[in-house]
């Protein structure tokens, strides 16, 4: 009943495409633990891979091994400011392109909250989590 956005028609489709799998482990009392969080329904963590290095010649500050790229959609169709949540330990956020190249020349403040997202309809955004060591 009602839109697809409030039947939750995007997380139904993803639990059954991308089902979780179960793998036995020892027996252990393990606090519940999420790598990322995303305050709005409405967006989509789709992808958490590691940076790609660019391999170039003098070396780039791109050349990070230690980076992480996010990707994140709006799947609603709507405009919406949202706040991504890592419990990684970040150093340094900032937009970037689908090459993984530095998009703004300033990074995104991290605040208590996590780094704040606007996205218009469908929007995609990568953003490159550059982690302490």
């Amino acid at each position: 009943a009602g839109s697809f956005q409030d039947a939750g028609v995007i997380q139904c489709a993803y639990n059954l495409n991308f089902p979780l799998h179960t793998v036995p482990a020892i027996s252990a009392q393990c606090p519940a633990w999420s790598a990322f969080s995303v305050s709005s329904p409405a967006v989509v963590l789709e992808t958490v891979k590691q940076a790609t290095p660019f391999y170039t010649v003098p070396p780039k500050a791109e050349d990070r091994p230690e980076a992480v790229v996010v990707r994140l959609y709006e799947a609603h169709g709507s405009t919406v400011v949202t706040w991504l949540q890592t419990s990684l330990p970040v150093k340094e956020a900032m937009l970037c392109d689908l090459l993984e190249r530095p998009a703004a020349k300033e990074p995104l403040p991290l605040e208590q909250q996590g780094m704040r997202l606007s996205f218009t309809p469908f929007h995609v955004l990568s953003v490159l989590l550059v982690l302490r060591q």
